[in-house]
């Protein structure tokens, strides 16, 4: 489809700048864009911002009606399930026309007898522990990272970014007096209270990289309400490990964790003795991972040293050396154990089997050993629907007989469970509401598997309205992510019902290189592996074609960050399958960042994509590398979505694509580049601002799918 606007696109000026490397020379012409301060970088993205708001000016009645629509959808003024931690009930409310949540606590209910759900508009009694409406005033952007009350209830530390940089400020608030202390510290990750109620630890960032690489410890002296100046308790000199820190379940330790991509270690030390001298779990040792939690003087350990699907053992706190390891839980081949959460008298195995969850209840009561009280038959919470999601939910008592969990399919909104021990049922709590109409009945979801190009059976999940559904008609939207061993979520999202409700199949395409399969499907799609991921979809989206799902012709691609990697790696590779393509933040100069170490995330990343300084690497990573395989050849058409903010993936990586596929490209195919100016990676804070950016990303689909006409 042609532009409907007269405005030319801009045309970004080439200047050459060559890196020779392994024999051969990466060219760069537009490097240039990396100047986030040069006037003729912002005229740049200024007028890509023009061009794209010019061509989208006639879509904007749609983009109205759109945003009118999924607005329609959502309970404006609402409140979450509350959680208890500690001698306050804990929950959030968000009030229609206000960009951001409200957190708030009530005293907790004495006895057995629990408070009901909390109105909309909160309880009579509650305290307002921060209204991020109000630390927004004057922001373009804000957003919560951490947020940590102290044992007692009287101090809250919280980190704020105002930019979408993800460059967090450390505040601390009195609770008792509602005064907020002097921000003490930027660059700030991780925040975790002592049990003295005084004493602070937090991880901080490398100026330059953005690693979290140290962790401060600091004391407040409350009679002068203020901090010590921060002293260093732990820091990692290896590039590839991010640090963290974080107390176990029941209170009694802190745990230092560093961890790459592949390799993790943990420190140790008493919450009662915030002075004390840290302790190594085990000695980290590369390609081994391990996660622990405490109980009763034992850790209990997540590790994958037998296999990659990750085995349970425990160990004294005394001796918790690998000698000394107690095997609970055996790895197995078929079960990924993505997690496991401890308590008192229980915990629950978080594991993923065929591809999809499942939550699993070992005992911890009884007669025998520990082992031998978990593998007494377990108790699995079961879920009715062939695709869905199942997560833990926020359970903070150690001494639980309940267990609090959610659910969400495609067609179920996002739901809270509360699981009883004593009785093995489970409570609704409450399911998120959806007004406007919403007739579940209407929609309906399958979970199908294609056949990879290596023979490989890949799972996909999809969603259509029943009553739109004409075979081999229907537009056709699939959506991947690919990487880091992340298991693409499937829940449901009333946004897509303005798709689905116009005949728009949804797909979502679980590709080698995510974790629904365990560690191996991860494996399978990085490093010298990663030719899979693209592969994958490729076929995945071939298999819904042949099999009536969608029309040839009308198919539409999404992907963000990773995700934006592979959106440029199949255009590439198979223009000729995709009409549309919507990319997100994309990582698309594969080759120019992962040479440039001083970028963030870059070292600690050879672990996923492979160190182009080394040629056998070099030679397979540019080989895919969207960025350096542009070619003169048609193109779908596209719309690519940055943040000038971004620190994940910068800016100048989807406008240095977008500039060069226009230079070569050979059609007459809309390329679209947005530039969010006042955002990062995730786009817009506030929630009525990111409704409008996926009203502009449906409007832009519909039309090019030929499913609405833009008016004239």
């Amino acid at each position: 489809m042609r532009p409907i606007t007269k405005l030319k696109p801009p045309v970004a000026r080439k200047d050459p700048h060559k890196l020779p490397l392994h024999g051969q020379v990466l060219q760069d012409d537009y490097a240039w864009l990396r100047e986030k301060e040069s006037p003729e970088t912002l005229q740049y993205l200024n007028a890509e911002n023009a061009y794209t708001a010019a061509v989208m000016e006639p879509l904007q009645p749609l983009i109205d009606t759109l945003y009118a629509e999924m607005l329609s959808h959502i309970q404006q003024t609402d409140v979450s399930v509350p959680y208890r931690d500690g001698r306050f009930d804990y929950y959030a409310r968000t009030v229609e026309g206000q960009q951001y949540p409200i957190y708030c606590r009530v005293p907790a209910e004495k006895g057995p007898a629990r408070r009901p759900l909390p109105p909309v508009e909160g309880f009579a009694d509650e305290e307002v522990l921060l209204d991020v409406n109000r630390l927004a005033e004057g922001e373009a952007f804000m957003s919560i990272g951490a947020s940590v009350v102290s044992d007692d209830g009287n101090l809250l530390a919280y980190t704020t970014d105002n930019t979408g940089f993800r460059q967090y400020t450390l505040h601390v608030k009195n609770l008792l007096t509602g005064e907020t202390l002097k921000s003490l510290a930027e660059r700030v990750g991780s925040v975790a209270w002592a049990a003295d109620n005084r004493t602070l630890f937090y991880s901080v960032e490398d100026e330059e990289t953005k690693r979290p690489y140290q962790i401060v410890r600091r004391v407040l002296d409350a009679a002068k309400q203020s901090f010590s100046a921060g002293e260093t308790a732990w820091e990692d000199p290896d590039e590839r490990f991010n640090v963290g820190v974080g107390r176990t379940r029941d209170g009694k330790y802190l745990f230092v964790e560093a961890a790459s991509h592949t390799t993790s270690e943990q420190w140790y030390l008493a919450a009662g003795d915030p002075m004390g001298t840290l302790r190594c779990v085990e000695p980290r040792r590369d390609d081994i991972e391990y996660y622990a939690d405490h109980r009763d003087g034992v850790f209990f350990i997540r590790v994958n040293d037998t296999g990659r699907n990750f085995r349970l053992v425990t160990a004294t706190v005394e001796q918790p050396g690998r000698e000394h390891w107690q095997e609970i839980l055996s790895h197995r081949d078929d079960v990924m154990l993505e997690d496991v959460d401890l308590f008192q008298k229980f915990f629950v195995a978080c594991e993923r089997y065929h591809g999809l969850p499942r939550l699993r209840i070992h005992n911890l009561t009884g007669e025998g050993s520990l082992a031998e009280q978990a593998r007494k038959t377990p108790r699995e919470i079961s879920f009715p629907e062939p695709t869905y999601t199942a997560t833990p939910g926020t359970n903070r008592e150690f001494d639980a007989m309940s267990y609090r969990y959610g659910y969400t399919s495609l067609v179920t909104p996002s739901s809270v469970f509360q699981y009883d021990m004593a009785t093995s049922e489970s409570l609704l709590l409450k399911q998120l509401e959806v007004p406007g109409g919403f007739n579940r009945a209407l929609y309906a979801s399958e979970r199908i598997f294609a056949t990879a190009s290596d023979g490989v059976r890949v799972p996909i999940s999809l969603v259509y309205r029943r009553d739109r559904l004409e075979r081999g008609k229907n537009p056709l939207y699939v959506y991947a992510y690919g990487s880091y061993g992340y298991s693409l979520p499937i829940g449901f999202n009333s946004n897509r019902l303005s798709l689905l409700d116009r005949g728009v199949v949804l797909v979502y395409a679980h590709i080698r290189g995510g974790g629904e399969m365990g560690k191996p499907w991860h494996d399978a799609g990085r490093m010298m592996h990663k030719l899979n991921t693209f592969t994958d979809f490729i076929s995945a989206t071939e298999y819904l074609i042949a099999n009536d799902y969608g029309a040839k012709d009308r198919v539409a691609i999404e992907g963000g960050s990773a995700g934006g990697l592979l959106m440029g790696a199949v255009a590439n590779m198979r223009p000729d399958l995709f009409r549309v393509v919507l990319s997100h933040v994309p990582f698309v100069d594969v080759m120019n960042t992962m040479l440039d170490a001083s970028l963030p995330l870059t070292v600690a990343e050879y672990e996923e994509w492979g160190n182009p300084n080394e040629e056998a690497a070099f030679q397979y990573m540019r080989a895919y590398s969207p960025y350096d395989n542009v070619a003169a050849k048609e193109y779908p058409t596209m719309l690519v979505k940055t943040s000038l903010n971004d620190s994940q993936v910068m800016y100048w990586e989807p406008a240095k694509y977008v500039a060069k596929l226009r230079s070569l490209k050979t059609d007459d195919n809309l390329l679209l580049l947005h530039t969010n100016m006042q955002a990062g990676h995730g786009g817009a804070s506030g929630r009525y601002d990111y409704l409008k950016e996926i009203a502009l990303d449906y409007a832009f689909l519909l039309w090019q799918l030929g499913v609405v006409k833009a008016e004239s």
